[in-house]
């Protein structure tokens, strides 16, 4: 399906004390035993909130103080943050609105992290109050939530961790294409003749097919500092065994993609002793068979997980060029064939030092893999995610025009477009300007719905700010969310 085809009380910001929450954290709801006469025990109730934000706001994070004019190594309004989460945006043409999740926040304080989730009815172009799902107990947006849909229409909440110092969530909703009240799953995995309870899980990406759930994650420590691995379930309760994909030296960051019959994953490496800011190299592995055994993209078989550098996996070495790469996305293209895209650079410090920055993508021929420029942008973290709309109209919205925080992440967002399958683009729209913040992170909709085909947040690059939250259209016209509002429901303001 293309990406962008026409389809025929106030904010409550403590209810338990704090005191009860830190020990159901502490020890994670599945793993206490419920009460016969009553299956939800009270720690289930602490940590699923199901109540109402009284309108959209962002999480505002920072990641590393730089002690420089950047002030940080990353930082600003990190709602729709990481690459390494997917995805965030759902479209359902049998209801007709976009489902989609974020890290929010409250009005008091821009840094509390709470999970939320609403939608966007197509038909009445209006929106909900948000629920606020859960309060993570961090100021961290690396545990941001990513959702899926089963195929009975129940939406599915993964709420992730960074690292492993606090647990894990996942929650489904209770009635299918309905955001008012999620249950909290006790799902296992299978381990042998055992059933495991899932308590902590990093950078997921949740994708659905009509076999069920596939799942690509990251475990800290297991053994490399972040290993990659892929776990599948029909029910998302009862989970396979979770596999290693690959863990050479430091680990890996990966992002992975779905195709027809095909599941896919582009990762990079933290080489050994330079610190887990170094990343290089770009991998690339697949399976036809939901993880029963997985392949190069030519057919190659290899075991998992990969341990050495140079394998059969390796796409381009950058490692010899002395280049990061940042991971931005990967899609399939009309043949089913891969397309990867990535943010090349001098190293991992802001500002003008480690330029260019260069938005590349890979693509697979069916015989060799080709590489591409798209453009250049002033952060590592600047971020979007291709959109195949049709074999010749491939399209990346993202952040890559300087901002008003230059060299942090993110900046004013343009989309660009290829005709001739990714080997030149063009930018034919400059969506946002003087914008008095930073745009960051825009995430594509899955199937997406003409009406809305990007997400994406704002917030200050430099300094704790508020963070409002955008959608895009595919004519590149943009949107804001309500701060607050009163009433059920209400439109959104469209952005000059």
């Amino acid at each position: 399906m293309s990406d962008f085809q026409p389809h025929p009380l106030p904010m409550c910001l403590r209810l338990i004390h704090i005191s009860l929450i830190s020990l159901v954290l502490a020890c994670p709801a599945w793993a206490q035993p419920e009460s016969e006469s009553d299956p939800e025990s009270k720690a289930e109730k602490v940590v699923t909130l199901n109540t109402k934000a009284d309108g959209y706001r962002g999480i505002w994070y920072m990641n590393q103080p730089s002690g420089d004019e950047y002030v940080y190594k990353y930082s600003g309004g990190l709602g729709t943050y990481c690459a390494k989460h997917k995805p965030f945006a759902i479209y359902c043409p049998e209801v007709n609105k976009t489902f989609f999740c974020y890290g929010g926040s409250t009005a008091e304080d821009n840094r509390q992290l709470l999970h939320m989730v609403s939608y966007f009815d197509h038909e009445s172009k209006q929106v909900p109050r948000p629920t606020i799902l859960l309060d993570k107990q961090t100021n961290d947006a690396h545990d941001n939530p990513v959702i899926s849909i089963d195929s009975d229409g129940h939406l599915w909440i993964f709420s992730t961790s960074h690292g492993r110092s606090r647990p894990s969530y996942i929650h489904r909703s209770v009635r299918p294409y309905d955001i008012e009240e999620f249950e909290l799953v006790h799902a296992t995995q299978s381990t042998g003749d055992q059933e495991i309870p899932i308590t902590n899980f990093s950078y997921m990406q949740i994708w659905h097919s009509d076999k069920g759930f596939h799942a690509f994650f990251t475990r800290y420590g297991d053994p490399a500092a972040r290993t990659i691995g892929f776990m599948s379930s029909s029910d998302g309760r009862q989970w396979s065994s979770w596999q290693r994909l690959a863990a050479i030296e430091q680990g890996h960051y990966q992002v992975s993609g779905i195709g027809i019959d095909k599941l896919g994953t582009s990762f990079n490496y933290h080489p050994q002793g330079k610190g887990l800011n170094w990343r290089t190299n770009l991998y690339y592995l697949e399976t036809e068979d939901n993880g029963d055994s997985w392949h190069t993209v030519d057919g190659q078989p290899v075991e998992v997980p990969l341990t050495d550098v140079q394998n059969p996996a390796l796409v381009h070495d950058f490692e010899s060029e002395g280049l990061n790469v940042y991971l931005k996305d990967l899609r399939y293209d009309a043949r089913n064939r891969p397309v990867l895209l990535y943010v090349t650079s001098g190293g991992y410090e802001a500002g003008p030092g480690n330029d260019p920055r260069t938005w590349w993508i890979s693509r697979w021929t069916g015989k060799r893999w080709e590489r591409f420029p798209i453009t250049t942008s002033d952060n590592n973290y600047d971020f979007g995610e291709l959109s195949i709309v049709s074999p010749y109209d491939w399209r990346l919205i993202g952040p890559t025009e300087s901002g008003p925080q230059p060299y942090n992440p993110g900046g004013e967002v343009a989309m660009w477009r290829s005709v001739d399958r990714g080997r030149t683009w063009n930018r034919v729209r400059q969506l946002t300007q003087e914008s008095p913040m930073n745009h960051t992170y825009v995430r594509r909709v899955l199937h997406a719905h003409p009406d809305f085909v990007a997400f994406w947040a704002d917030g200050h690059g430099r300094q704790p700010s508020e963070s409002r939250l955008y959608l895009s259209n595919s004519n590149g016209d943009v949107y804001r969310f309500p701060e607050s509002f009163d009433g059920p429901m209400t439109s959104l303001e469209k952005v000059p």
